[in-house]
Parts: structure tokens; sequence; C-alpha cells
């Protein structure tokens, strides 16, 4: 899932992107109103987290103008305002929730969760296909009731994969969830990644539920599904 950090403190900035990342969410940043709605209108995001206070165009603004938007992400704005006059005005454009600064990062993160649920781009509360399952909250995976051990980004791919199921993926797809803006489709990154998740889910299991539709992507489905391309 692709998130937006709209803030223009570099210390919350990067402690939010970095405590994100660490939850396998792909994190854009910018430091300002114009940035962010530039970043906004480009991208699809499944949220924004948004300060009001901002340099350019404050956060209310920016909220004006996505709403605006034929496609609206779930936003959740932060301030270090604790007026409720403040956060009735932000409601009242469209914010989906509210943080008041300083807060706590599990907070934060169980706010970013919540947001998610709602939009129905979260996981169910747990993901099976055939053997393997997947369990969004705990971050945890099963093979046959093994434990299988994943770093961030085939994590990612894993969860994004559950969630399509029986659908083709393609690789676009893939970087524009799992990696952020900068991504270089150029690179190798998703091949090596993809790589490392089949020797996790697939070696030593049968049958095998990842496959590659050459020229496309990936599809993960199990052995009552179509052959494989």
């Amino acid at each position: 899932m692709r998130i937006l950090v709209v803030e223009d403190e570099p210390k919350v900035a990067r402690f939010l992107e970095r405590g994100l990342r660490q939850q396998s969410y792909a994190v854009d940043v910018a430091p300002d109103g114009p940035e962010g709605l530039h970043l906004a209108r480009e991208n699809g995001y499944d949220l924004i987290v948004l300060d009001v206070m901002l340099p350019g165009i404050d956060g209310f603004s920016v909220l004006r103008e996505l709403r605006r938007q034929q496609e609206q992400p779930r936003v959740l704005m932060l301030t270090a305002r604790d007026g409720v006059h403040d956060r009735v005005r932000g409601l009242d454009l469209g914010a989906d929730d509210y943080l008041v600064k300083p807060f706590d990062l599990d907070e934060f993160l169980a706010r970013v969760r919540a947001l998610l649920r709602r939009s129905g781009t979260d996981a169910p509360l747990l993901l099976t296909v055939a053997d393997l399952e997947l369990d969004p909250r705990t971050r945890s995976v099963r093979r046959a009731g093994q434990p299988v051990e994943l770093t961030a980004k085939p994590f990612a791919i894993l969860d994004l994969l559950m969630r399509r199921a029986g659908e083709v993926v393609t690789r676009a797809e893939l970087a524009e969830h799992v990696w952020d803006r900068f991504f270089d489709p150029f690179s190798n990154v998703i091949d090596v990644t993809m790589h490392q998740l089949r020797d996790k889910v697939d070696r030593g299991f049968s049958p095998r539920l990842i496959h590659t539709v050459r020229g496309v992507g990936y599809v993960l489905r199990d052995a009552k599904g179509p052959p494989s391309r």
C-alpha cells in the first residue's frame, strides 16, 4: 500500500516515514502544500497523512482540493494545535481522522491501519490461499503450519498478491504499491525480491503458489487455478 506524508518538519517527516516503511508501506514525502497536492494528483495513494501548518498552501486548503478529485484517498490530519475549532474544521472539510502532536508512533500506526481498513484497502484479519496464511496484524506468515520469515519488501509483495489471489498483478502495480516514486523501472529489484519471496514461500512446499505470467507480472493461486503460462 502506498502512503503520502505531507509534513514540513524534517524530523517529524523522517520519524513517520521510518515507522511506515518498517510496516512495509511504500511512502512518499512532500515538504510543503504545493508539492503534496501535486503528488496527490499525480499518484494513487491509499492514505495521505497531512499536516495542517504547511508552507505554500496550508493543510486545510490541500484537503479542500483533494476532496474535489474523483479519487479521494483517506486523509489523516496532523497538527500541533489542540483547539476544538481546528479539529472540527478539518473534519468538516473531509478529513477522516485527526491526530494532535506530539503523539506516540504506535497510536499513529493504529490510526493508519484503522483508516486503511475503512477504505477497504487493508487486508481481512487473516489471508489464506491453500496452506499459506498471512496475518496483517501480527505481520506473520505460515506455510503448511510452518513460520515463514520475510523481510519488508517480500512481505509487502506477498500481502498484495494474496489480496489479489487468482488475479495477475503487473510489475507496474508491484512497483507502485511496494516501492516509492523514486523506483527505477530499469532495475532488476522486482526480480530479485520475487526470487527471495519464492525461495521462502514455495521452496520445499507443494504445490507452487507463485506463478510468473511472462511479459505481464505474477499471480498467486492454488492448484485448482488455471495452468501457469
